[in-house]
């Protein structure tokens, strides 16, 4: 039996903390699928289409990982998709206080037998987020090095439009 995980998040934008994950993740399981939130209460820079394309063309040399796109509750997906495991990433402390609160409900919701599974980040990257990283690039700052280079220009075209 093949192993499946879900690897979740806006991923607007995906950053190299996000593509570290998910290539950590990749040598763990069988499939990892990459999946774009849509978060109604959220006001994206890319559109969930974008998001998806610029994360396949990004994993594109990871020939187990595939990229989908979902809305509603994390455990509906998880379960419908027979996932065996959720892949979450932890910068900080503060992101474990979250992360536990929200692992421990999706145990309640998920079926029987799926894991949340939590990586560290690497230290390099432990101090980015897709929300920091938008504001520099906004503001004309540099995010060389932050953000996978395609997606480094398709934020610096959407912002000089």
């Amino acid at each position: 039996m093949s192993k499946k995980a879900l690897y979740s998040g806006s991923f607007d934008p995906m950053t190299n903390g996000h593509l570290d994950i998910i290539t950590r993740a990749s040598k763990m399981f069988d499939e990892l699928t990459v999946g774009v939130i849509v978060n109604p209460n959220k006001n994206p820079m890319f559109t969930r289409e974008e998001r998806v394309e610029m994360i396949k063309k990004v994993t594109a040399d990871l020939p187990n990982v595939k990229v989908d796109s979902f809305q509603g509750l994390l455990a509906d997906y998880v379960n419908k998709n027979n996932f065996n495991a959720v892949i979450r990433g932890l910068r900080a402390t503060t992101d474990f206080e979250y992360e536990i609160q929200m692992a421990q409900m999706n145990d309640r919701l998920f079926n029987e037998g799926i894991e949340s599974v939590f990586l560290m980040t690497s230290p390099r990257y432990s101090f980015i987020s897709s929300s920091m990283i938008k504001e520099v690039v906004s503001l004309g700052g540099c995010a060389e090095g932050l953000v996978p280079d395609l997606i480094l220009k398709k934020m610096q075209a959407k912002i000089t439009r």
